[in-house]
């Protein structure tokens, strides 16, 4: 078959099943079906695909037909313009997390070299994105998934960003290593009782333990900040994303914690989307 009509089998195959970026989805899909880029299945539509080659995008369609997210299915996701490798060990990367490296690197872009250190780093996109800005700073990423860690260090080769980013197998609760400029992170943060009820892209693929905060959905929040608190220099910063509405109840969680709440910071929804906290002394 020609990529023409591949592209119009696939869309309409997912679009039954409601699925609403059907067009683009079937063009990526085939484009990593037959390894070429989407420019080139754009301006080549009468070309013809090997019969290998149309299996594979056939597969690739039933797997995103059952809502299996495309990230995972072509193993990649776009972050801060960059290309981050992906697999179902971590959580997919999304436009509103960019919300954490804007406001580091507007604070501190031109400065000299931090320590920064990134809590639950997954596939490592927050804390990769500052250092490939921020030329002259470190960074530590910890997370409790071995598999996680194997994709940030990935990333981080893929990045050439291995001589400044370093991953270590540890939980929140058990890190108690360094003294930091700047501590970042996305923890989990939906109360336990709505995970549930997110879409079927999220909660049947995405790794739970990335997504549940707890009965409150701030359980882990909570432990960031404690964690913050104690390995932050004086006078340095926690960024942390949050849920929509919850910015009053993670506010008050820095403040009785000991770090002074600075700022609030909207994502491209308008929604508070991350929070900074200072350690004054």
């Amino acid at each position: 078959m020609i990529i023409n009509s591949l592209i119009k089998q696939g869309s309409k195959i997912l679009k039954k099943q409601n699925i609403d970026s059907h067009q683009i989805d079937a063009e990526l899909l085939l484009s990593k079906a037959i390894r070429k880029d989407r420019v080139f299945l754009l301006t080549n539509d009468e070309y013809k695909v090997s019969q290998k080659e149309t299996s594979d995008y056939l597969n690739f369609i039933l797997r995103r037909k059952q809502h299996e997210p495309l990230s995972y299915i072509i193993k990649r996701r776009e972050f801060w313009s960059l290309d981050f490798n992906v697999n179902h060990n971590v959580l997919i990367p999304r436009p509103e997390t960019e919300t954490i490296v804007e406001q580091v690197i507007r604070r501190f872009k031109g400065k000299g070299g931090l320590a920064i250190l990134d809590i639950g780093t997954g596939s490592g996109c927050i804390l990769l994105s500052i250092l490939k800005e921020l030329k002259n700073s470190y960074g530590t990423g910890i997370d409790k998934s071995f598999k996680a860690l194997a994709i940030a260090k990935k990333n981080s080769r893929k990045l050439n960003l291995l001589q400044r980013a370093k991953f270590i197998y540890c939980d929140v609760d058990n890190f108690n290593f360094g003294n930091y400029d700047v501590v970042v992170s996305n923890p989990p943060y939906i109360c336990s009782r709505r995970i549930g009820c997110l879409g079927k892209d999220i909660k049947g693929f995405e790794p739970r333990m990335a997504l549940d905060g707890g009965s409150s959905g701030l359980e882990t929040i909570t432990k960031v900040v404690i964690k913050a608190r104690k390995l932050l220099k004086t006078r340095g910063h926690l960024f942390m994303e949050i849920g929509d509405g919850q910015s009053r109840m993670a506010s008050s969680v820095m403040i009785k914690n000991g770090l002074r709440l600075v700022k609030k910071f909207f994502d491209y929804n308008k929604t508070i989307r991350c929070i900074m906290g200072t350690k004054i002394i």
